[in-house]
């Protein structure tokens, strides 16, 4: 059977395992939470959530109830919460798997003590501070909170936290809402709930404001070496890039000045020169919109993506370097070994690198070291 070209991941679990370490050390709060949702941000969520428990992550952070599930036929045994729920969510299998609950309704605070059974399932209340998303508005919050309290005093389930997501706008808006924040906990005592977690910040608030911190910080894009800060690499913030994307050049062409790249014939060579073609395309999650922009690292040399991505496959002028068929292209990985960065094609395709490292697709092979 002939084999198909080798897209390849590498992941790097003990430098999620560094991250986690470096930035529980900074934020200095009691619990983390080690946000795994998206796959593990494309890098593998069971794997990003060995790498986070081993780095002392406290508890794990999933979107919705499949993610939980998913860890626990996976055999992780670690307190999980998961937060985003559709109207016909089934509550039952994460109640009776262990998973905590990110509550913003009446209704879903309802549905979880109705299909909790004899289990007294633990919830955290999710408040809208100023986001314009998810959670409890200012003016459902005492109706909220007060249903919350006679479930809990009847034993259907337990308040264990209190949590809302901040905009990252400026530091001036997220303060603002932390006092949003502190209103609601302060509701909260008076309605006679008593959460032991508070959690609001995420990874750049966790470093930059440390009021937010409060009981937990709640970290996702970090715990992957990636920065979320414009002025700020991940090696100024002692994070190391877990993920390297790598594929090997597939053809090695030499063409005449003026030949076109690809689609469209957005690139011409200037001059004589060699075109290498690398098996990663759209399909893989490599933005189109980076043509003619994304950097490239083969043989030790920087390239750039030469004419348009295609769906399998892209071009890179390489000039007179002595590439060969089967060399490794480094799309990016950690700057610290020579690769371009999931930030630079973040920058290339005018996006950000949550996304570059989020959207890789199925036929990407995940390598775990």
């Amino acid at each position: 059977m002939a084999s198909s070209p080798t897209r390849e991941a590498i992941i790097d679990r003990g430098a999620i395992e560094h991250n986690v370490r470096t930035l529980r050390a900074a934020a200095h709060t009691r619990e983390f939470i080690a946000v795994v949702k998206a796959n593990g941000y494309g890098h593998g969520a069971v794997t990003a959530a060995h790498g986070a428990i081993a780095g002392g992550a406290t508890r794990l952070g999933v979107a919705d109830v499949s993610e939980a599930l998913e860890l626990r036929s996976a055999g992780i045994a670690h307190p999980i919460v998961a937060w985003l729920h559709g109207p016909d969510t089934d509550f039952a299998p994460a109640i009776g798997a262990n998973v905590e609950l990110g509550l913003s309704t009446v209704d879903q605070l309802r549905r979880v003590a109705a299909q909790a059974g004899s289990a007294v399932p633990l919830v955290h209340l999710k408040f809208e501070t100023g986001l314009g998303r998810g959670g409890s508005a200012p003016a459902d919050w005492a109706a909220f909170m007060a249903e919350a309290a006679r479930l809990e005093r009847a034993g259907r389930l337990r308040v264990d936290g209190v949590f809302s997501h901040l905009s990252g706008t400026s530091h001036e808006e997220d303060l603002a809402q932390l006092a949003r924040f502190r209103d609601a906990m302060g509701a909260a005592i008076d309605a006679g709930l008593r959460p032991r977690i508070r959690h609001l910040a995420a990874t750049g608030a966790a470093i930059e404001l440390p009021d937010t911190r409060l009981d937990a910080v709640r970290i996702g894009l970090g715990i992957y070496g990636l920065s979320p800060f414009d002025d700020r690499s991940s090696a100024a913030l002692g994070l190391r890039p877990a993920m390297t994307l790598q594929a090997p050049v597939a053809a090695v062409r030499r063409v005449a000045a003026g030949q076109g790249a690809s689609y469209g014939y957005t690139y011409r060579a200037e001059r004589d020169t060699t075109f290498a073609l690398v098996p990663l395309g759209y399909a893989d999650g490599v933005p189109r919109h980076a043509s003619n922009r994304g950097p490239v690292r083969i043989g030790g040399q920087r390239f750039r993506v030469a004419g348009r991505v295609a769906m399998d496959q892209f071009i890179v002028d390489v000039g007179d370097a002595p590439v060969r068929v089967g060399d490794r292209a480094v799309l990016f990985g950690d700057p610290l070994r020579g690769a371009p960065t999931a930030t630079e094609w973040a920058e290339a395709a005018d996006t950000i690198n949550y996304e570059i490292v989020t959207r890789l697709g199925p036929r990407v092979t995940r390598t775990v070291v």
